[in-house]
């Protein structure tokens, strides 16, 4: 820090000068922003991808007839599409757990 004379005019004040570093850190929420991977491998059985393009379409179907209804942004209209496919994937596979060695 550095005390300088005349700061101003006709002030006994003294102009300061100081040179600061700042780190600002950003903690990241989980839940908004990590990305979420889920076991596509659980798909690959007989009755489970079936089951799964059943149950995204008549999501999508409610979607579709909830947008027709109102008028909305595209940006609505994609946070609705992107609920609507991450909750049908959290429904019917499971999560990949991260397993650290």
């Amino acid at each position: 820090m550095i005390a300088k004379r005349k700061g101003a005019i006709a002030s006994d004040h003294h102009l300061v000068v100081a040179k600061m570093k700042l780190k600002l850190t950003y903690y990241w929420t989980t839940e908004q922003t990590a990305l979420q991977r889920f076991n596509t491998a659980f798909l690959r059985g007989t009755d489970k991808p079936n089951e799964f393009k059943v149950a995204l379409n008549n999501r999508f179907q409610a979607l579709h007839d909830l947008l027709k209804e109102e008028e909305t942004t595209m940006e609505n209209n994609w946070k609705g599409i992107k609920e609507a496919q991450i909750s049908q994937c959290l429904e019917v596979p499971s999560r990949n757990k991260h397993h650290h060695d």
